[in-house]
């Protein structure tokens, strides 16, 4: 069984990498919040606070988790859902619209909103190494 998986692995692409506008843009939008670790998640920059993703990117997309009620309203202004792979979405986050993402303030603006949601939530203990 490992070596179809090792089969199947060597005929994945992998994913593009987060062009350094996006990433600098990214660090940008959260330098100076207190409590937030910016570490990979899927190989890419993530902010994390007590264990829990605030925000991050996937490719070129900057994407934020909101609560149910902002994350709908924004969907219903035109936001779309962050999905890693089609049809696989991830429940509370959404891609940030390229031209939100473009304006250092409103980036800003829209991840501190995050942060905000994300520090009502209970912190997430870390998982155990596996051997």
């Amino acid at each position: 069984m490992a070596g179809a998986f090792h089969r199947y692995r060597r005929h994945v692409k992998p994913w593009p990498k987060t062009p350094p506008k996006v990433a600098e843009r990214f660090q940008a939008s959260v330098a100076g919040i207190e409590g937030v670790q910016v570490r990979p998640m899927f190989g890419f920059p993530a902010a994390f606070i007590n264990g829990n993703m605030t925000a991050g990117t996937f490719r070129d997309r900057i994407l934020v988790r909101l609560p149910p009620p902002e994350l709908q309203s924004q969907l219903d202004a035109g936001w779309s859902t962050f999905e890693p792979m089609p049809g696989r979405p991830m429940t509370g986050y959404l891609a940030v619209p390229p031209d939100v993402a473009a304006d250092a303030d409103e980036l800003r603006g829209w991840v501190e909103r995050a942060v905000d949601y994300v520090r009502t939530l209970p912190p997430k203990e870390p998982k155990p190494r596996k051997r």
